[in-house]
């Protein structure tokens, strides 16, 4: 084999690769092989024809795509391997040359890593982010806490107020015509919600149990039904239970019932502690994106187009995936949301470049400080996924392969990047 590299312009690169005739014969010997008991030739049983007379009634072109599809992977693999360039992107095939006798020669068209030329990237002025932690975010806390441990409790002495939760039964009719969907009995109803047709919940403020009223609304001319859209309803209601949410005392009990304090002082301090981690956490990820950013903007790179398909595409297997492991597929998500593949990947696309000139220029930060990761530090990396999966490290280790202990360096380097710009950025 042999290959021959030519540099296009946006750091594309065309790959010519050459296989030799004898090679070709063999992948044609190979595709025979697979096809022979498809083919019908007289004469001969199916399986049974030589190469010789499928090809002479068939033409020799019959196995040339088989052929071509087992040669191109491994000849590009092996080529590639040792060009010395660093591809980041799938190749687009063209054969150039395919027949009986002379070598197998196709062109790869594939993006090469864009050099970066970095600008400023230590000492970046970014926005400072606030970390003092008020005492009304205290409260917001103890209140989430307060809910989290409410109950609910019948209500009969009086009638529907504001906030409540009442059991109804309603049945809707225009002009006097009940409308599908416009019943339902013992239907769960917070009053206040918004969740019903405007002006429906305020009507049922001082209703009583047992008590049978009629609200009138009006359905929102862009209702999602089209034929009550903008029509007049009424509703026979009927309030059958009234129930209240009741929130717990805030005390000690309280404090001791849902921490680890004894006194509700106490308990306080822990959650202006927690807040306070939780604000400086998200402070320091905030400065980390500023520098980032910045360090970004001042640095130069020639991004290929194929590059960045690339990106979108795998960030698309990634969403992909996720939807799937909550139960729904690709084709599902789009149906629901009314959305479409490409309008997908075009969503997709600011991002995935993003994500390209982030890490290209992370790298190269990382390359001209000259971190150099040790094996200490991957041995640190790999301890921490062994423990995360509960297994040993060294199976974590032959899962990773050369391949993963590599990339494993590569993210601890460019974490360095990140810390470093982080460190040195000026917070105005």
């Amino acid at each position: 084999m042999s290959l021959k590299v030519e540099n296009l312009e946006h750091n594309m690169v065309k790959l010519t690769i050459e296989v030799s005739a004898e090679e070709f014969d063999k992948a044609m010997q190979s595709a025979y092989l697979k096809n022979k008991g498809k083919i019908n030739v007289p004469g001969f049983r199916k399986g049974k024809a030589p190469r010789q007379m499928i090809e002479k009634m068939y033409g020799a072109g019959i196995f040339y795509e088989d052929a071509a599809n087992e040669l191109i992977p491994s000849a590009y693999d092996a080529e590639v391997s040792d060009c010395g360039l660093e591809l980041v992107s799938q190749p687009k095939i063209d054969v150039e040359q395919i027949e009986k006798g002379k070598p197998f020669i196709f062109t790869a068209e594939v993006a090469v890593k864009p050099e970066v030329t970095l600008g400023e990237y230590k000492g970046l002025e970014v926005p400072k982010t606030e970390v003092a932690v008020t005492e009304e975010e205290i409260q917001a806390e103890m209140d989430k806490e307060r809910e989290n441990n409410s109950r609910m409790i019948d209500v009969d002495d009086r009638a529907v107020q504001n906030g409540d939760m009442v059991k109804l039964d309603f049945d809707g009719s225009v002009d006097g015509v009940p409308f599908e969907g416009g019943k339902a009995e013992n239907y769960d109803l917070t009053i206040g919600s918004g969740s019903f047709i405007p002006g429906f919940e305020e009507q049922l403020v001082g209703a009583k149990i047992g008590e049978e009223l009629d609200v009138k609304v009006t359905f929102p001319e862009d209702y999602h039904a089209k034929e009550l859209a903008g029509k007049a309803a009424v509703f026979r209601c009927r309030v059958n239970e009234i129930r209240v949410k009741e929130l717990p005392e805030e005390d000690d009990d309280f404090a001791q019932d849902v921490s680890e304090f004894d006194t509700l002082a106490e308990y306080r301090e822990d959650l202006k502690k927690k807040l306070t981690e939780r604000k400086e956490t998200e402070a320091r990820r905030a400065k980390e994106n500023a520098a980032v950013e910045k360090a970004v903007e001042n640095a130069s790179m020639d991004i290929p187009e194929a590059m960045i398909e690339s990106q979108v595409r795998q960030m698309a297997e990634e969403f992909a995936g996720r939807i799937q492991s909550q139960g729904l597929s690709l084709e599902q998500y789009l149906q629901f949301t009314g959305m479409t593949a490409d309008k997908l990947l075009e969503q997709m696309r600011p991002e995935a470049e993003t994500r390209i000139k982030n890490s290209l220029t992370l790298e190269a930060i990382a390359k001209a400080e000259n971190f150099e990761i040790g094996e200490e530090k991957v041995e640190e990396e790999i301890a921490k996924m062994a423990e995360m999966y509960k297994m040993e490290a060294e199976k974590v280790k032959d899962m990773l392969g050369e391949q993963g202990l590599k990339q494993i360096k590569s993210d601890l380097a460019i974490q360095e990047a990140v810390n470093l710009l982080r460190d040195s950025a000026k917070e105005v």
